[in-house]
């Protein structure tokens, strides 16, 4: 049975036809395959080798490291934040004529406590010829010696009691030594 041309024609259209759609199905298949490649690299953190479970679990042991971490780093934070509250960070000065006789508030005295008020408090007493220190130990704002008004002063700034002046109050401007042109 021989075919005629005719029908040649009309089978070679329909396998071409049916070339074409397999074409674009395995294009659409090709394009489908990559995005599905994509999302396995995206889950699987890039090892392509790794099972979906494997990766899974390394993310586990992942997270499990850095809630170790963290955990380390918290308490590293409390200590930090203990040994802190001991050193003495609360710091004020106060600036004074000792004598009526003399000006320029030569004399201080210089409160360090720590967070529970604990510290020094140190003195100095400036006088036309000699200058006298003194150090003085306090404890929760209070001290076994007695204590000087600028003291007390002293003290009630550094433990925020009171707001501590600006020290450029009643002093004479510094005078230029150069000046620019």
């Amino acid at each position: 049975m021989l075919l005629d041309n005719q029908t040649l024609e009309v089978v070679a259209l329909v396998a071409a036809g049916v070339a074409i759609v397999s074409l674009g199905l395995a294009l659409a298949l090709l394009v489908r395959f990559n995005r599905l490649a994509g999302s396995h690299d995206r889950l699987t953190g890039g090892d392509s080798g790794a099972s979906f479970v494997e990766s899974v679990n390394r993310q586990y042991r992942e997270s499990e490291a850095l809630r170790t971490d963290v955990g380390m780093l918290r308490d590293d934070l409390a200590a930090a934040r203990a040994d802190l509250s001991d050193a003495l960070r609360h710091v004020a000065v106060v600036r004074y004529d000792a004598f009526g006789d003399m000006g320029g508030r030569l004399s201080f005295s210089a409160a360090l406590l720590d967070d529970a008020g604990d510290g020094i408090i140190l003195t100095s007493i400036n006088g036309r010829s000699e200058t006298r220190t003194y150090a003085k130990g306090v404890k929760a704002g209070e001290s076994d010696h007695s204590l000087s008004p600028e003291e007390l002063q002293a003290i009630q700034y550094a433990t925020r009691g009171g707001v501590q002046p600006r020290e450029t109050e009643d002093v004479a401007p510094a005078k230029k030594r150069f000046s620019r042109r």
